[in-house]
């Protein structure tokens, strides 16, 4: 496994959070940001970082409430423009005034938001099964299962409820590859169960009305043209449609691609060969833009 530092900085109402830094290559390219989902944290990029991280830097956060970072005091900040304000801190701390977004999800959003209020900062983006419109049947799916507590007595256990869970969005996976989703998913708490390595509470706002989006984000769309932009969409996907990803690569313009992901929901977890291509052809991108 690649190797990484630990760092800590402090949000602006106080919470110490967590990110792995992989140091990478020279200092001649932008480091990568990268941005988990909703209930994922920074492990959810170790296969990214295992593959690129002797060439580029990754700066891979833990966002509020997950992994080792503190949980929130009021849940309602579990929201994306607090995670942005985080964020933000984050890459004053490090003197980071320009990467590469890599946003899964939840990531995806919070990248658009930095689109909207901070285009210099992006030397290129990656939108993860995510965009301005959001289908109802995915937001119904994750509604049912963020803040369910689960807990189970070993990682088998738990490699198997995830493959109960979602044996439809990967249906190729074999045992090895839901352990590994499990190590990245859960944690051994203090009675040696294995549990979901998030505040449960992190599924508040999505309980109040209007609570995933407030305002209508097709205009960002706008800011990120002449930005090296890689859209990935799994194919199998219950809440980005292929209508909704088509019409991203035309607002955006040339600079956009647009990579299916075959045989896969939401969101995949870029290292399927076609995820692997096309991050790398993003990349070449940013290197020759």
């Amino acid at each position: 496994m690649s190797s990484y530092t630990d760092g800590y900085w402090w949000s602006p109402d106080g919470l110490r959070l967590h990110y792995r830094d992989y140091a990478g290559g020279g200092n001649d390219r932008p480091p990568l940001l990268c941005l988990p989902g909703l209930t994922r944290n920074a492990r959810d990029f170790e296969p990214l970082a295992e593959r690129l991280a002797r060439e580029w830097r990754l700066i891979c956060p833990d966002m509020r409430g997950r992994a080792e970072s503190a949980q929130a005091k009021d849940p309602m900040t579990y929201v994306p423009l607090t995670y942005l304000q985080d964020i933000s801190r984050l890459l004053a701390d490090l003197a980071v005034p320009r990467f590469v977004a890599i946003g899964t999800s939840l990531g995806g959003l919070i990248t658009m938001l930095m689109a909207a209020t901070h285009r210099e900062w992006l030397a290129g983006a990656l939108l993860n099964d995510v965009g301005p419109t959001l289908e109802e049947a995915g937001l119904a799916r994750i509604r049912t299962y963020v803040g369910n507590g689960q807990s189970h007595p070993s990682w088998v256990h738990a490699a198997r409820a995830l493959e109960e869970a979602n044996s439809d969005i990967y249906p190729r996976y074999d045992l090895e590859q839901w352990l590994a989703m499990a190590k990245r998913l859960y944690r051994l708490n203090s009675a040696g169960r294995v549990v979901l390595d998030y505040d449960m509470r992190i599924a508040e706002p999505l309980r109040v009305a209007g609570g995933e989006a407030v305002v209508d984000m097709w205009p960002v769309m706008q800011a990120f043209c002449g930005i090296p932009t890689l859209i990935l969409r799994g194919e199998r996907s219950d809440l980005l449609s292929d209508a909704t990803a088509r019409r991203m690569v035309q607002e955006i313009g040339e600079t956009a691609e647009l990579a299916t992901i075959a045989d896969v929901g939401h969101p995949p977890v870029l290292d399927e060969p076609e995820s692997v291509a096309a991050i790398d052809r993003l990349l070449a991108r940013v290197l020759n833009g």
